[in-house]
């Protein structure tokens, strides 16, 4: 897993739109990656909701927020709409982006092992380095987590 004081590497992504992009354009501003196992899944949409309903707070602060998950386009753009997300959510459905930033691998759930995204958030500044890690994601209070210095 990328840690404090990485360099993000470079990566394209699509988000929910369909709009292409990628990393090199977020140079010279602060931004936050939040990586979520599943679209409107209970956890993740508490989650999701927590941050759009801090938005300003966390605008505020200078800082750009992005949500991640395995999840298609479509699946984004559904998650969006219906909880009205002021963010864009990115679509990696081939995980290179989880992988590349080391949040996708084993996971163990009520005796049983399969492969999924570490709930994880990185606090990225404008030179590209990671500044913060929360691997103990509290969805109820996810933006608090992420404004806390």
């Amino acid at each position: 897993m990328l840690n404090i004081g990485d360099k993000v590497p470079h990566f394209n992504f699509v988000d929910q739109d369909g709009n292409k992009d990628n990393s090199k354009n977020l140079e010279n501003k602060k931004w936050v990656l939040f990586f979520y196992p599943k679209a409107d899944t209970p956890t993740c949409t508490i989650e999701v909701c927590n941050i759009r309903d801090n938005y300003t707070n966390l605008i505020n602060s200078g800082l750009l927020i992005y949500g991640i998950s395995a999840d298609d386009q479509r699946k984004q753009f559904k998650f969006k709409e219906k909880h009205e997300l002021p963010f864009n959510l990115i679509a990696d459905s081939d995980k290179s982006i989880c992988k590349l930033f080391g949040v996708w691998g084993s996971k163990n759930f009520m005796g049983r092992e399969y492969e999924g995204i570490t709930r994880t958030t990185f606090i990225i500044n404008e030179e590209g380095i990671i500044e913060k890690v929360i691997s103990e994601v509290k969805a109820k209070n996810h933006a608090k987590q992420i404004l806390e210095k």
